[in-house]
């Protein structure tokens, strides 16, 4: 079943993570005993990685593998796991599936995980430590900083406004120049110029932009401050969101604007 709510379901002893963002968060919860089953880019923790049963990639799930180690719950999310697969696999195990789009929806999502896991005071705590990181980081919108945010080349893509990453991006003080755009609009060179961005970041993933890549864009926008991006500080919604806010400050402290 796919949980709406999850207030009711028992203590979980075996779980999967089908997204690597809530894997890193059920190692900070202390779940290592039950946690059987990670994605290929569930990079973090490292010992997690090199330890742990893969079950394929996060779009391309092994149904067969998952189905053979017998999940009490397993965890997966809207945008990065397919549809089908996932409704296949909700007919096998108890399902948590949740979509997140903004800071509140990842805030949520931890404490319901906390709930699913009987790590009530550990989620609460992560909460906390994730709030209080975000005030001592506040950043101050001293200006409009017109920001485009690049995830993808060939084509060039970009985040609107309904996304997690637009909702970081709020949150170190720029102002998402297709905000008023849905999930992940193409965008040609050409578009962006007409857009005028005073700054564009290039995130390591899921395109490993490089210096290279950002010395080839320079050349279309000679006048628009270009800089790489980590793009796990801007995607990871869950524990590493603590990291995320001292990040995003140092980022914009960094970047020197006229």
């Amino acid at each position: 079943m796919i949980l709406s709510s999850p207030y009711t379901l028992s203590t979980p002893k075996k779980i999967i993570s089908l997204v690597p963002s809530i894997t890193e968060l059920l190692f900070h919860l202390g779940l290592e005993v039950e946690t059987i089953g990670i994605t290929k880019f569930c990079v973090h923790p490292k010992k997690w990685f090199q330890s742990k049963t893969r079950i394929g990639g996060t779009k391309n799930v092994n149904i067969e593998k998952i189905i053979s180690l017998n999940p009490d719950l397993i965890l997966c999310n809207k945008e990065e796991n397919v549809q089908a697969q996932i409704e296949v696999l909700a007919t096998k195990s108890q399902l948590y599936l949740c979509d997140i789009q903004n800071y509140d929806d990842a805030l949520k999502m931890i404490e319901e995980i906390g709930i699913l896991c009987n790590k009530v005071t550990e989620s609460s705590n992560i909460i906390k430590n994730i709030e209080v990181a975000f005030n001592q980081n506040t950043i101050e919108k001293t200006k409009e900083i017109k920001t485009t945010y690049l995830i993808w080349k060939e084509p060039y893509m970009t985040v609107g406004g309904d996304t997690f990453i637009s909702s970081m991006m709020q949150k170190a003080g720029l102002t998402n120049i297709y905000a008023h755009e849905n999930r992940y609009p193409q965008k040609t060179i050409q578009e962006m110029q007409d857009d005028k961005p005073e700054l564009i970041l290039l995130s390591s993933e899921p395109y490993p932009f490089k210096e290279k890549h950002l010395q080839q864009l320079q050349k279309h926008f000679p006048n628009t401050i270009i800089a790489l991006a980590d793009g796990e500080m801007f995607s990871w919604y869950g524990s590493r969101m603590e990291q995320a806010s001292i990040y995003l400050k140092q980022l914009k402290q960094s970047i020197q604007f006229k």
